[in-house]
């Protein structure tokens, strides 16, 4: 690649606009490294890692062609990367496409076929996968922006497991500034993404050090004034009393109210054992430890952030106690005394937080005094950022930059604004931006004067891509707000501690990335073999397996072959169908299955295809007469315990749509889970089988739950040759079905009683015809019962 320009040299390739990205050697090695194996790229924050991405998609798709993925974690960044790659490709804009959840499923199946360049959040592009609207076979160049959350289920997991599956020519790049805080964190990353490369560069790299200025941070101490101490020490009060009753049940030694967020989580823990093991005082337990959580929150808010947060959180509790449902810990806290003497004091307190005046000072000082143009605040709490905004604007010109609106009632900003926003600020319209976490990753906002943190952030992760927004053209400053003898003091040492250790790691794996690297390419076996899983069986084959293929229970057998003993069965369960053979199943998926990893664990299955729909009923279709609605023991125990039927109402209305109408159990302990005698639970399954005539079937958890959808829908496509109908293919009902069936939709009384009124009257027609007070003679059926029945059987059609 040559360089031209007198003064600036830029990168020269065939699908790059010309003298738009300047050539830099660090991001050149990092892209060829990158090129050449699925990479993991660390680079400081501001330096150029979406650079580094871009050069490797131009690379793949001039030499391999194909389509180019690109992830972001959020929209806004999503739609900042996609304005980068138009600006800076050849290809036509409207062949870089944009994937969010704004655009609509089937839109976005039409546009991935027409786009050389899909730059979308995780989570759109997964639901799509699932839903079989997309392929990802031709991707040639798949990035994975903000890579360190590549941990857990989140969705970056599961994408990298099907690239790795299904892609032709595959190449992943991982991206990060801060990419774990030790080894073991980083190396989970890059084996759930596949990495076998690591390309570090540190700001003391000679390549580097000239594009980047020290960013030295300042920490600017607060006392708190008497008034908010004693708001704060009457709630530590109450959190006392609450942790005494919690070391009476003997899940903790201390009452401090400034015990770690580690020891309420191992409370938590200690109060779930008691609850598994039916004792009643862990529910009472976990309900006085919520308590203790929302009090400590409260305290958090009133020491460091503003006296206003806290006066709006304490807004939320009360109507969250007033509400219909509210818990038990939110009603105790507001009827407590000291709590509400906490709630008038912080009402009647009309003084401001230090450091709101703090952030004024430094506001003046960098804008005025220091001649600077620009500066970003950011907070933890929304509610913090709102009343900054309010308080600042009287002496700066102050936008807030916030995420969508919460569950609270917040309002937030909607991709539009926050877009506008940020060019606003970029464009020099504003001076001050106050913002939440939402501008701390990878958002491209300007360079700074002066980095605000209004609190410590407990993070190494976070802390260092916020510093990131400033020292990039010239040195800049970063000044961190402290509460003294607060919480604050506690993040900030962990904040030290975990940004040195960061630091430290980040060296440590630039000096062993060799062999890093090559410890991962032995540990790639569970990524690279996802193509080419199979299976001849298992220790417990059939006896047709033993004796050569003459089965002795050819019955049975078919419970678990499609292809009458020309398949085989793999190790999730699924038979594969013989060799040659390209046919497969499809199982609809419910989107509100989503929540669960079914649905991801059966669309990776060779030869089984998911699809997503909006069921009207079941949660799960494998052909035109089994659908299966999903429970867990728990959900299932709260239709008993709870009052709510609407497990029942599910059900009819399975029945009614479905020949084979299947009611999954996921779980364990279904005698032994709640205090609910055994018989009502015989009782319920015995009305689900008898009264609606659906099968019952049992699985231990999600991965069993999949293997039986499976095997399932092999059953009913290849076996017995059904179709797949969201809308059901009911067989001909005989004639007393039909009946039960007119009789049970008047005014939705369902089969139970349609059946009961049927014996009492003898025909449908009887039914119809019978008086209320003959009505109210059927067992099962009351006042309100009959008088919806004369209501519909009645009233004149309108």
């Amino acid at each position: 690649m040559a360089a031209t320009d007198d003064d600036r040299a830029y990168v020269d390739h065939p699908l790059l606009v010309p003298e738009v990205i300047e050539r830099r050697e660090y991001q050149r090695r990092l892209a060829d490294t990158a090129s050449e194996d699925h990479t993991l790229v660390c680079l400081p924050t501001g330096l150029g890692k979406t650079t580094v991405s871009l050069l490797v998609t131009a690379d793949r798709l001039h030499e391999v062609g194909g389509t180019a993925l690109f992830l972001a974690p959020t929209k806004p960044l999503v739609q900042q990367h996609a304005a980068f790659y138009r600006e800076a490709l050849t290809v036509p804009d409207d062949a870089i496409t944009v994937f969010t959840g704004e655009v609509r499923p089937d839109d976005r199946a039409d546009l991935w076929t027409e786009s050389r360049v899909v730059i979308a959040t995780p989570q759109v592009v997964e639901n799509d996968l699932i839903g079989g609207r997309i392929s990802l076979a031709d991707v040639t160049h798949l990035t994975f922006d903000e890579c360190h959350r590549a941990t857990g289920d989140y969705a970056y997991v599961y994408i990298a497991e099907r690239y790795h599956a299904d892609a032709e020519a595959p190449l992943v790049t991982g991206m990060s500034a801060s990419p774990g805080g030790d080894e073991e964190a980083i190396m989970t990353v890059c084996e759930n993404l596949g990495l076998h490369e690591v390309a570090v560069m540190t700001e003391d790299d000679a390549d580097v050090a000239e594009y980047t200025h020290d960013t030295d941070v300042e920490w600017e101490r607060v006392t708190l004034p008497d008034t908010i101490l004693e708001i704060r020490d009457a709630i530590n009060e109450v959190i006392v009393d609450r942790l005494e009753t919690l070391k009476e049940l003997g899940v903790t030694n201390t009452t401090s109210p400034d015990l770690s967020q580690r020891d309420l989580n191992r409370m938590r823990g200690q109060l779930q054992d008691l609850i598994d093991a039916d004792q009643s005082e862990g529910y009472e337990g976990m309900s006085v430890h919520a308590e203790v959580m929302k009090l400590r929150r409260a305290v958090e808010l009133a020491e460091t952030q503003s006296v206003e947060s806290l006066r709006r959180y304490f807004e939320r509790q009360r109507n969250a106690a007033r509400a219909s449902g509210a818990s038990k810990a939110s009603q105790r806290l507001v009827a407590e005394p000291k709590v509400r003497d906490a709630m008038r004091t912080a009402e009647e307190f009309d003084d401001l937080h230090p450091k709101f005046r703090q952030t004024r000072v430094l506001l003046a000082q960098t804008l005025g005094i220091g001649g600077g143009e620009r500066v970003i605040v950011f907070t933890e709490s929304r509610d913090t950022a709102e009343a900054l905004t309010d308080f600042l604007s009287e002496s700066f010109d102050v936008q807030r930059f916030v995420g969508q609106g919460d569950k609270d009632g917040s309002d937030g900003m909607t991709q539009k604004e926050q877009g506008e926003t940020l060019d606003a600020f970029r464009a020099g319209e504003f001076e001050v931006l106050v913002s939440t976490s939402v501008a701390e990753e990878g958002l491209d906002v300007p360079e700074v004067d002066l980095v605000l943190f209004y609190e410590p952030v407990p993070t190494a992760i976070r802390s260092i891509q916020r510093k990131g927004r400033t020292g990039r053209q010239e040195e800049g400053r970063v000044v961190v707000l402290m509460a003294e003898d607060t919480r604050d003091e506690a993040f900030f040492w962990i904040s030290r501690r975990r940004e040195q250790e960061m630091e430290d790691e980040l060296a440590k794996l630039k000096g062993v990335a060799d062999e890093m690297a090559a410890e991962l390419d032995d540990g790639q076996t569970a990524l690279d073999s996802f193509d080419d899983e199979s299976s001849a069986g298992d220790e417990g084959g059939s006896a047709a397996e033993a004796d050569g293929g003459a089965s002795a229970q050819p019955g049975l057998a078919q419970f678990g072959s499609a292809d009458d003993g020309s398949g085989s069965t793999d190790d999730d369960g699924v038979v594969a169908t013989a060799e040659g053979d390209d046919e497969g199943v499809e199982i609809v998926v419910d989107q509100r299955e989503l929540d669960s990893a079914i649905a991801r664990d059966l669309s990776t299955r060779e030869g089984v295809e998911t699809r997503l729909e909006t069921l009207s009923v079941g949660d799960y279709v494998v052909s035109d007469r089994v659908a299966v609605e999903r429970k867990t023991v728990s959900d299932f125990l709260d239709t008993l315990t709870g009052g709510d039927r609407s497990l029942f109402e599910q059900v009819g209305d399975l029945s009614r749509h479905y020949a084979r109408p299947v009611v999954l159990l996921e779980g364990e302990g279904l005698y032994e889970e709640r205090n609910v005698h055994p018989d009502a639970i015989r009782g319920a399954l015995a009305s689900l089988s008898v009264d609606f005539g659906v099968s019952v079937l049992r699985t231990e958890g999600e991965a069993d739950t999949a293997d039986l959808l499976a095997v399932l829908a092999k059953r009913e496509q290849t076996t017995s040759d059904r179709a797949v109908s969201v809308h059901g293919e009911k067989s001909a009902k005989t004639l007393d079905e039909q009946q039960e069936y007119v009789v049970g939709a008047i005014a939705d009384i369902g089969p139970v009683t349609a059946r009961s009124l049927l014996e009492h009257f003898g025909s449908v027609e009887a039914v119809m015809t019978a008086r209320e007070e003959d009505l109210l003679a059927v067992d099962g059926v009351g006042e309100v019962t009959a008088d919806r029945i004369r209501t519909v059987v009645g009233s004149d059609y309108d």
